[in-house]
């Protein structure tokens, strides 16, 4: 996998370079390689599944790079505010967890000490400095349930309150009731009025 040319595709999709965005290409290549994926868009495509606990910059990358999304149901949002991912090869069952490491951040100053822009010496640094000094890395064990998979949803279930369909398990039964998650314990969202826009 050639950094340059993952970084160039992972920037077009962004919208952006950033320090983010190199570290995100970064991580993808070092936790691929870690699990013994070389072709995660061509022949291995459908070995791979992809944690990541961060909303960010990285999160771009990481898919740009892996090939994972939230609608091919390969990777799946943690919310941990971390920079960090998990990679699962779903074939061979090797998953790591790989971390940023927050000292990488001071670090990349030894590397560019006259670039006084701190996300400029971060984004340059990023790029050159060994995986060591950017990742920390843990072998890990998974279970990923079946309803989380990719592939068809294994069920689709109305909900008794609202009448909208769950997929995937995703349902609440309270009080021999179905119920959305939503309805059984509130959402992101209020309603204003019954009607539909």
């Amino acid at each position: 996998m050639n950094f340059e040319e993952l970084l160039e595709e992972s920037v077009r999709i962004h919208g952006h370079l950033c320090p983010g965005q190199v570290l995100g290409v970064r991580m993808a290549i070092y936790g691929l390689r870690k699990i013994g994926i070389t072709d995660p868009k061509g022949q291995d495509r459908k070995k791979i599944y992809l944690f990541v606990e961060i909303d960010r910059c990285a999160t771009d990358a990481l898919q740009s790079v892996t090939g994972c999304s939230l609608g091919k149901r390969t990777m799946r949002f943690v919310d941990n505010g971390k920079m960090a991912a998990t990679f699962v090869n779903l074939e061979s069952g090797k998953a790591v967890r790989v971390v940023a490491k927050e000292e990488a951040r001071e670090k990349a100053k030894e590397y560019f000490p006259e670039i006084d822009d701190k996300y400029q010496c971060q984004l340059e640094a990023y790029k050159i400095m060994p995986d060591d000094e950017l990742f920390s890395c843990q072998s890990v064990t998974v279970q990923i349930p079946p309803q989380d998979m990719p592939g068809r949803p294994l069920s689709r279930v109305k909900c008794d309150s609202c009448g909208e369909y769950v997929q995937d398990m995703r349902e609440v039964r309270v009080n021999g009731s179905v119920l959305c998650r939503t309805c059984a314990n509130g959402g992101y969202y209020q309603i204003e009025d019954r009607a539909y826009c």
